[in-house]
């Protein structure tokens, strides 16, 4: 079921709060105001979270030019959330443009999270 603005706004609220509490779990800065973006182990990362039935992650293109890697946190059938790495260039090979008419239109990119768990380098799993 395609997104409309409301659902848009919550999976957004969803994906910023859920990241904090990753990023605090795993020990990793914020670096941004209004972003996902934080600094673990000397490296300036992004963190996006997919609740269990989601299939796609998204950046945006901008975001994909200041980071050293994607962290997708994928919410698995328990609750816990699995934490897999993709560097840019990579998210960048295997993105397709969003479907989106509202404000993302030509800046986000989605990749899917199989890529992540195939392509992706497991970091660990968190329980929140």
């Amino acid at each position: 079921m395609p997104q409309d603005r409301e659902s848009g706004a919550r999976a957004n609220e969803y994906g910023r709060k859920t990241a904090r509490e990753i990023a605090d779990k795993i020990g990793a800065i914020s670096i941004s105001r209004t972003g996902n973006e934080f600094e673990l182990d000397g490296k300036k990362i992004t963190i996006h979270c997919a609740k269990y039935k989601t299939n796609d992650i998204g950046a945006s293109y901008k975001m994909l030019k200041r980071i050293d890697s994607v962290i997708a946190a994928l919410e698995q059938e328990n609750g816990d959330y699995a934490l897999y790495e993709l560097s840019p260039k990579k998210f960048k090979e295997n993105m397709r443009e969003t479907k989106s008419k509202g404000p993302s239109m030509g800046k986000v990119g989605i990749v899917r999270k199989a890529i992540f768990r195939n392509d992706g380098k497991k970091i660990r799993t968190v329980k929140l």
